[in-house]
């Protein structure tokens, strides 16, 4: 059996991983000082993706106000709302452009309303008890951004004094120099226009690794003395998790499993990837887990193409590894289709085919302590992961709350013996409505794909 326990709290690895007769070594059980930055109601919190010009026919902030309550009513705690502001219109990619082509960082997009509409569409998630993020573009603009005439200083510039887009391909925006220290002052200004304005909850920022990890603490220290703000990185960088963010994309986690789904890597891929995290990131650290987002569905493919018939055996992984889980919109529609980026292109919404299962992953989420995030949820234990077979089973406890899941990551049958579980222990499938004890569990079969989520009785 090879084990290793993941502590939300300590991140301390307290038993040697072994394939067969080779030992590896511990994590280290210490790591530098770490301050706590996550605010105590997102403990059990589960986040959701919102494409304003997508999700409804028209596009609106008004439109999307209807849909707060049936979000609210499946259990999303944290709207992060894509970028809002105006678009730019010079070197525009599409009809519409990219959401992330700034043009103004204190102007709303007129196609999605007025920003009176936005601060009630903030205003109707808080009177739901929810909190709203704002997708933040800091490591770019538009051509046509009014810096580009009155602060041409605040640019990266080629040896000709062009400017010039941060990435090859990205040729609808351009770079921004954080070598000026005045940047800093009006990008945090910009930010804290939006918290004192709209009175959101923070930021997910945008390709956050390539804008200087000291921006971010310095922001990350303003924006606290305003209000309590959440702030999610678009990164995977774990000296952000240090002063700056309370969340950070698990970009490897989300590779690993497109490549265990098509047979290119064995489940142990998972223990790697969980390992390197344990090892780098700071104790509390919260990772957020997905299977799909914008740029996964638009570019490389929906979780039906990417996932096959797995895709919701590996939306029950992330959401109850270590982290917080994301959804999408429409992904709780069964969407299967890549959204045009560049236009619009609204989400078929149908009979709304998954929502069930997903409220019922995130009623699991919130009852259960040993599902939390951060150092409020529980440790984990690695009980079944081995190269010759494609079931990955696990288990986090928190008190005297126990879950164990069982997952074959293959469209194979397979079957294992969970002996290694305590024999006067009881459990209950959490899907199946059946219990499972020790006798029932030391030739467990599972059909392709197949999930199991045990709840100790």
């Amino acid at each position: 059996m090879k084990t290793f326990y993941f502590s939300l709290i300590f991140i301390t690895m307290a038993a040697l991983l072994t394939y067969s007769c080779k030992n590896k070594p511990k994590v280290p059980e210490t790591k530098t000082e770490y301050r706590k930055i996550m605010p105590e109601w997102a403990k059990d919190a589960v986040i959701y993706e919102v494409n304003i010009r997508q999700h409804t026919p028209d596009g609106t902030f008004k439109s999307f106000i209807k849909d707060i309550p049936r979000l609210k009513e499946m259990g999303i705690d944290i709207l992060w709302i894509m970028p809002i502001q105006e678009i730019g219109e010079l070197n525009r990619k599409g009809e519409l452009g990219s959401y992330y082509s700034i043009k103004d960082y204190r102007k709303v997009n007129p196609e999605y309303g007025s920003f009176e509409d936005f601060k009630q569409l903030v205003k109707t998630a808080h009177e739901n008890n929810m909190y709203v993020i704002l997708d933040w573009v800091a490591n770019h603009t538009a051509w046509d951004h009014y810096w580009t005439k009155y602060k041409p200083e605040f640019y990266s510039k080629d040896k000709n004094g062009n400017f010039i887009p941060p990435v090859e391909d990205w040729e609808d925006v351009i770079d921004l120099n954080y070598d000026n220290h005045e940047l800093w002052d009006s990008m945090i200004g910009a930010m804290k226009y939006w918290l004192i304005e709209a009175n959101i909850d923070g930021f997910r920022c945008d390709v956050a690794e390539m804008v200087p990890t000291e921006f971010w603490n310095e922001a990350r220290k303003q924006l606290d003395q305003i209000k309590p703000v959440f702030m999610l990185a678009e990164a995977e960088k774990p000296e952000h998790h240090e002063k700056a963010f309370d969340m950070s994309y698990s970009w490897w986690l989300l590779h690993g499993m497109n490549q265990i789904a098509k047979g290119e890597k064995p489940v142990t891929e998972l223990d790697t990837i969980l390992i390197w995290e344990a090892e780098n990131f700071p104790p509390g650290s919260v990772r957020m887990r997905f299977t799909t987002n914008h740029d996964e569905n638009s570019w490389n493919g929906t979780e039906f193409e990417r996932y096959g018939d797995g895709h919701l055996t590996f939306s029950v992984l992330c959401f109850t590894l270590p982290g917080m889980p994301l959804l999408y919109s429409g992904q709780e529609a069964a969407m299967n289709k890549r959204l045009r980026f560049f236009d619009k292109d609204t989400v078929d919404w149908g009979d709304y085919k998954y929502q069930e299962f997903y409220k019922n992953l995130i009623k699991l989420k919130k009852r259960n302590q040993a599902l939390w995030n951060g150092e409020y949820g529980g440790t984990m234990e690695i009980l079944h992961s081995y190269p010759d077979s494609p079931v990955f089973a696990f288990k986090r406890v928190k008190g005297e709350n126990e879950v164990v899941v069982i997952l074959n990551l293959s469209d194979k049958p397979a079957s294992l013996s969970m002996n290694m579980l305590d024999k006067t222990n009881v459990y209950y499938e959490y899907f199946r409505l059946d219990d499972y004890d020790f006798k029932s569990l030391e030739n467990l079969k599972l059909n392709p794909w197949d999930y199991f989520i045990l709840i100790k009785k």
